[in-house]
């Protein structure tokens, strides 16, 4: 038996740093989307998924709209909506959901599939452009959705949908004689196989998802196959010179050593595969999950957590290419990466995937929606000039102030969804040993070996660099496994008031509790200098601010325009502070100069005059919560003089 997550409905998160989040998703965020894919939001990007449904359907009429993947919009918010049905019971908002279930069981065809693009737009060309189709990727979607609705609200209707679809893809794809030989352009459909495989039990949907990895990358290219037809039109137009390395079909997966190609689809896949090396006890699959999770978080990947650093193409390039200001950080990109370090850090009992996993959502999955829950990032920069964020540049991809909504929207249900099940993040169990992962308020039903017990978790995390952990009484006892973060000074576990000895193993404390116990754990994470490898040439010369897991940011509301033309002072103490503008969160102010700009002559571009310096005292706030004072620029990595 591997650790698993708690079930979301034993678990009531009320926390000072998260809950301003966590109530968002029932408040606003679901609420906001739901009129946001109706073309309810004024100046918003039009959506149109509710109305694809509805025509195909038969409950109105018209043409399809929007990308070949739209429908994936309505699947998120579905799960969204599931994962908060399981903690926040909502009559109305059930029913809402249950409508649209109903359409979409009404737009499904009569052999099962389930597409509206295809059946409205294109009938003819099903299961013919896996690379660019996005059916399989937009059936995952699909897949999850259900099992989270069935979950939340022990409704079978979605699951049923979604599983006559599954059957149809069983019989369409595999390696026998007359099926399709294909895998999806992509990865999705693998995790929506395997999470239909554990509420359902039927083994064919996990062979399935096993056949797809399998398969990947293995002889001829399939998508170069495709392309190579007569007649073949591109969805995509810069799909044209096609490099499978793109969607990680260049290699068989367990060959893989390298993140490669689009970052979403990679850690998508990367999760169905630790699934699958979990459940089939596959040791090659193991392997390359290690190999592949070493070259992300030791090569290509921010500070923040974001992964992916190109705007063309949404992809990994090479080792140690994190450009700042034109990065693209794709918010899904590292909700998936935190979904696949959840999965090893399950498999492996190791910490130091859960320290990866608290990176990414405390910067870069939060600086991907607003603090009121109305507008959201795609991209996730590290530094912006907001003047030069100029449509047809290198920067167009780059947002100065979040958007109201995208034309292609994965990334806000994403978040929705992230936010929704951040309850699984916190535990996972293993027989009789409670793991505690991440540091966030809430009573909890733990399910152990032959007992359900009752835990409390308090804490002003990260303000404070303290819990407390109460446990009731065990009937016989229990491992509790304290994750001691890489961050972590002076680690100490009090139990019932008295100083407890504890082994460490992987990054976790593991101490023995056989009575009603009250753990006090308390480390020291001050605000801490942070270098980059030397390799990574955008950050040679410079620092970045980092107290416990937030990232810290400059942002012109309090530090002027050119950020670039500030130093830091690394010798100078670094002042913690209350923050004034966010309850529960710390800002922090620090010594510099600044390159005095009034004496240069204006009429001059360059000149051998040297720039005064003046000193000046900055003040940085935490990374996910920049832009939510208005427009202006940010910088992450700051230049030093020492």
């Amino acid at each position: 038996m591997q650790p698993k997550s708690i079930p979301l409905e034993q678990i009531n998160i009320q926390d000072l740093f998260w809950s301003k989040h966590i109530d968002l998703v029932k408040n606003v965020i679901i609420p906001y989307q739901w009129e946001a894919m109706n073309d309810l939001i004024e100046d918003a990007e039009s959506s149109h998924c509710i109305e694809n449904f509805k025509i195909a359907a038969k409950e109105a009429e018209g043409a399809f709209y929007g990308a070949v993947f739209q429908d994936t919009d309505v699947a998120k918010w579905l799960e969204a909506v599931g994962f908060s049905l399981a903690t926040h019971k909502d009559e109305a908002l059930e029913k809402m959901a249950d409508r649209v279930i109903e359409t979409i069981g009404k737009a499904q065809c009569e052999d099962g599939y389930l597409n509206t693009y295809f059946t409205l737009k294109a009938p003819e060309d099903r299961w013919t452009d896996l690379c660019e189709g996005h059916e399989l990727y937009t059936a995952g979607h699909m897949m999850e959705a259900a099992v989270a609705y069935y979950k939340g609200t022990g409704k079978k209707r979605f699951l049923e949908i979604v599983m006559k679809f599954a059957d149809l893809i069983c019989e369409t794809f595999g390696s026998e004689a007359g099926k399709i030989h294909g895998y999806p352009g992509h990865q999705e459909v693998e995790i929506g196989l395997i999470k239909l495989y554990e509420v359902t039990g039927n083994q064919r949907y996990l062979e399935m998802a096993k056949y797809f990895i399998d398969t990947r990358g293995v002889g001829e290219n399939y998508f170069l196959k495709e392309m190579a037809r007569p007649g073949y039109q591109y969805i995509f137009p810069e799909f044209k010179d096609y490099d499978p390395r793109y969607s990680q079909s260049h290699l068989p997966v367990r060959e893989q050593e390298t993140a490669e190609g689009h970052a979403v689809r990679a850690v998508y896949m990367y999760c169905a595969m630790a699934d699958l090396a979990k459940y089939c006890k596959d040791e090659s699959l193991y392997k390359a999950c290690m190999k592949l999770w070493d070259n992300i978080v030791t090569k290509r990947m921010y500070i923040t957590g974001g992964i992916g650093s190109s705007g063309i193409l949404e992809r990994f390039t090479t080792d140690y290419d994190l450009p700042n200001e034109y990065n693209y950080s794709e918010s899904c990109a590292s909700i998936g990466l935190a979904l696949f370090g959840l999965r090893m850090a399950q498999m492996t009992k190791d910490a130091t995937f859960i320290d990866v996993v608290e990176r990414a959502l405390y910067n870069t999955v939060l600086a991907g929606i607003a603090l009121d829950g109305k507008s959201f990032f795609y991209v996730n920069p590290l530094e912006v000039w907001p003047e030069a964020c100029i449509h047809r540049t290198s920067k167009e991809h780059v947002k100065p102030i979040r958007q109201k909504w995208f034309g292609v929207a994965c990334c806000p249900p994403n978040i929705a969804r992230t936010l929704a099940s951040l309850g699984q993040y916190i535990y996972t169990v293993e027989e009789r040993t409670l793991f505690v992962q991440l540091f966030i308020s809430n009573d909890t039903c733990i399910p152990l070996e032959n007992e359900n017990i009752q835990v409390q978790l308090t804490t002003c995390f990260p303000q404070n660099n303290s819990y407390t952990l109460h446990i009731a009484k065990p009937n016989a006892p229990i491992k509790v496994a304290l994750r001691v973060p890489d961050y972590a000074e002076t680690y100490k576990v009090m139990v019932n008031g008295e100083e407890a000895p504890y082994a460490v193993e992987k990054g976790y404390a593991y101490i023995l509790i056989d009575a009603e116990s009250e753990i006090n754990v308390s480390f020291l994470a001050p605000a801490r200098w942070i270098y980059a490898n030397p390799s990574v040439r955008a950050d040679v010369g410079k620092v970045a601010l980092q107290r416990g897991p937030l990232v810290y940011c400059l942002e012109e509301k309090d530090n002027g325009d050119n950020l670039s033309s500030l130093y830091v002072d690394t010798t100078k103490a670094i002042e913690e502070m209350p923050s004034a503008n966010w309850k529960g969160i710390v800002e922090l102010k620090v010594s510099g100069k600044r390159v005095e700009t009034e004496s240069w002559d204006k009429a001059k571009l360059y000149s051998t005059h040297k720039p005064k310096m003046v000193d000046t005292t900055l003040q940085a706030i935490p990374y996910p919560y920049w832009n939510n004072r208005g427009v202006g620029e940010m910088l992450v990595w700051m230049k030093t003089f020492n």
